[in-house]
């Protein structure tokens, strides 16, 4: 009967460690997740974009500000339908630090043209097609749209987000 105790133990502990294990490992993915390596940090600084009245957008110059990345397009309904939270969210934060930062995942004319339409206060770069793969490494994987990601002035991952923003989700950033 002991040695029936004993395997039961033994049975139970090794389950319980390979359990732990499993725990840690989840927990130590999702931290990672979480996190941006410096070199993924190094190439978006790097980046920089014409913006649709012809200047430049040099990322780098919102290094050490809390910002807030939006992948968009013009054909993409979530996307037109939350660049008003945005940028309200950017004029009520901008005096606080905060830098907002639309990237067009689209083709310039219509990007003007909506533009035009309906102007926004934060600066968008024309990132195109190409700016998908950006995306994918802040950690956009499928490549969906709309696409955010927010930045503390450290340049750490504070938020990220696949799909249509809301107030909750502005609120829960400052």
């Amino acid at each position: 009967m002991t040695m029936n105790i004993s395997r039961r133990s033994a049975l139970y502990g090794g389950v319980a460690a390979v359990a732990a294990l499993c725990g840690a490992g989840v927990a130590w993915q999702r931290h990672r997740d979480n996190e941006l390596s410096p070199q993924v940090l190094e190439r978006l600084w790097a980046c920089e974009f014409d913006t649709p009245l012809g200047e430049s957008l040099q990322l780098s110059r919102f290094q050490g500000q809390a910002v807030v990345i939006n992948f968009w397009a013009t054909w993409c309904p979530p996307c037109v339908e939350e660049m008003p939270l945005l940028d309200r969210f950017f004029q009520q934060n901008s005096s606080k630090g905060w830098q907002v930062i639309g990237l067009a995942i689209d083709q310039p004319t219509p990007v003007r043209r909506f533009l035009g339409q309906s102007p926004v206060s934060y600066p968008i770069g024309l990132a195109g097609f190409g700016g998908t793969e950006l995306g994918q490494l802040l950690g956009n994987v499928e490549g969906s749209l709309p696409f955010t990601v927010v930045l503390t002035p450290l340049g750490a991952l504070k938020y990220r987000k696949v799909g249509k923003l809301s107030e909750v989700d502005l609120r829960n950033w400052t």
